[in-house]
């Protein structure tokens, strides 16, 4: 039995110990789950990963994203319904790699694609029903050392902080117009989108791919009005965002979504 003077000790010095071993973070406030387990590694990303992805947003700098960015595997991608979402991302477990006490909230900007030659314990890291998130090597650096290769990471969706209002890049030709919906703050991620002109009421756009939603409709010379629903079911209205003589290829910024 210990003695009572070391006992006493060991008791004051209990909860410093386990907060030793605690994540501390920012964003619990903003958390819209709670932390889940999955598995994460690393691409050496250059100048050129930073446009494309399977999300549509083309320049991830351009956008804000930067290199924050995370490609989803398939079981959480949910065929381009989670791009734009926000996940705090954090390396757990490995004691010799971990950066302790450290994380890192990236974007969901691309899809990490199954690999069906290699089991999913073997190899097949996106393979369903794996949770992993594919990351640059610059952001994986932030939270783990390089040499950790696959790493166990628990995450949780968080909302999304975003400098200036959600923005409208159209696109199309005469009847077919689409629209790239980017810089969305909140969920981050637009489950419906409505559109309007002045000569129509509320239509449903369809998602074309990640984030590039469409319409059969001719909307020349009118303002256009665009209704988002994120996934968190918050519903946001920019009446007229794009104006009355807008043009493809064009970007138009409206307003955001309130944290």
């Amino acid at each position: 039995m210990a003695p009572p003077l070391l006992l006493v000790l060991f008791l004051l010095l209990l909860p410093a110990i386990a907060a030793g071993h605690q994540h501390p973070s920012s964003y619990g406030s903003s958390a819209l789950s709670e932390w889940r387990n999955a598995k994460s590694s690393y691409f050496a990303a250059d100048p050129g990963d930073a446009i494309g992805g399977a999300c549509g947003f083309g320049d991830l700098g351009k956008h804000g994203y930067g290199m924050a960015t995370v490609g989803l595997s398939t079981a959480l991608f949910e065929r381009g319904a989670a791009c734009g979402g926000c996940y705090e991302v954090k390396c757990v477990e490995d004691l010799k790699y971990c950066l302790p006490g450290t994380s890192i909230v990236v974007t969901a900007t691309n899809f990490c694609p199954p690999n069906y030659g290699f089991p999913a314990d073997a190899g097949g890291v996106c393979n369903p029903p794996n949770h992993h998130f594919l990351l640059p090597i610059q952001a994986f650096e932030k939270i783990a050392l390089w040499k950790a290769g696959v790493m166990p990471i628990q995450y949780r969706r968080v909302k999304c902080l975003r400098e200036g209002g959600v923005r409208f890049s159209v696109s199309g030709k005469s009847f077919f117009f689409t629209v790239l919906i980017s810089n969305v703050g909140g969920a981050g991620d637009v489950r419906s989108v409505k559109i309007k002109g002045t000569d129509s009421g509320w239509l449903d756009m369809g998602r074309n791919w990640g984030q590039i939603w469409h319409i059969n409709l001719d909307l020349t010379g009118q303002p256009v009005s665009f209704e988002l629903t994120s996934s968190d079911g918050t519903t946001m209205t920019n009446f007229n965002v794009v104006p009355k003589d807008w043009e493809f290829g064009k970007t138009y910024t409206g307003k955001q979504f309130l944290l």
